[in-house]
């Protein structure tokens, strides 16, 4: 299968691209290395197309002969939308509508899109249910509302076979601390291995549904293998829940220590729990298996030791 990655220079972009290279597809990246880095798919056997899914001449050029298309350019960040909402919505909502529209004259009948839980917001369920309320807190929640939405209104409009999911807290080997905004998983592990205490935004009680990448990255290519099309969103994780403090003792746990924490305020947009209700991805993606958040951790941490 052909397929075009946008944003495959990115953390899950680039775990992606290695997996779906193994199991034999051919792959395209486009990427304008905003918040990607080159070396992330250094010795790969791909097309690198290094321009922005905003420039519409080149991202015709990567969607061209393409069988599907996934989805995952954008600005990350609740905070850096908070700082500059122009740029967050232009690359994720304006980025996805164009992402649609060169699918769409492409002739490419099948795309999966990146939304995320940060669309619910204020709504207190949980688990949260694709069919629950949404209340963005911040400019990016909005942005990811008009990712998943564009997608399903092109199944109406125009047949495009599309499929939205909602990432949960994806982690895992690739994802890099050390710039300003950082998921905080690499940012605990990093603070850790450095002797460091580890910043906790808050009183360490915000829960998260971490998702590891490599469960993320399966559920990505069985869609475009199978084609899976769906006219609501769709939760991609499993419904874990870990609070920041729970995560600090099973990273102390694997490095055999106590970790110390500084505690920071909480964060302006940041929702308290994340929660999946997984039934809709399990109906759709019966054999996924995920992986525990243990054994995913640990994954991760090898990477950083090893870097």
């Amino acid at each position: 299968m052909k397929l075009l990655i946008t944003g495959g220079a990115g953390f899950i972009g680039a775990n992606l691209a290695r997996l779906a290279l193994a199991e034999g597809h051919e792959v395209t990246v486009i990427d304008d290395l905003s918040t990607g880095y080159s070396d992330n798919l250094a010795g790969l056997d791909l097309r690198f197309v290094e321009t922005s899914i905003l420039d519409r001449d080149g991202l015709a050029a990567a969607v061209a002969g393409m069988d599907s298309v996934i989805h995952l350019a954008a600005l990350g960040s609740v905070p850096r939308s908070i700082a500059d909402p122009f740029a967050t919505h232009h690359a994720n909502a304006t980025g996805t509508l164009a992402v649609l529209e060169a699918a769409r004259h492409a002739g490419v009948g099948h795309a999966v899109v990146a939304s995320s839980s940060s669309v619910y917001g204020m709504n207190p369920a949980q688990p949260k249910h694709e069919r629950e309320w949404v209340r963005p807190l911040s400019p990016y929640a909005v942005t990811k509302l008009a990712t998943e939405q564009y997608a399903l209104a092109y199944q109406q409009s125009f047949g495009l076979s599309t499929l939205a999911f909602r990432f949960f807290n994806v982690y895992g080997p690739g994802q890099r601390a050390g710039h300003a905004y950082a998921a905080v998983i690499p940012i605990f592990i990093d603070a850790a291995l450095r002797g460091e205490p580890l910043p906790v935004n808050g009183d360490g009680l915000a829960s998260r549904d971490f998702t590891f990448v490599e469960t993320v990255c399966r559920t990505l290519l069985e869609a475009v293998a199978r084609r899976v099309t769906h006219p609501e969103p769709v939760n991609l994780a499993f419904g874990t829940n870990t609070s920041l403090t729970q995560l600090v003792a099973e990273l102390g746990r694997l490095l055999g220590r106590d970790l110390e924490v500084e505690h920071r305020p909480s964060r302006p947009g940041d929702v308290r729990h994340s929660e999946a209700d997984s039934t809709s991805l399990r109906a759709l993606f019966p054999d996924i298996r995920p992986v525990p958040l243990t054994t995913g951790l640990a994954r991760t941490l090898e990477w950083f030791q090893s870097r």
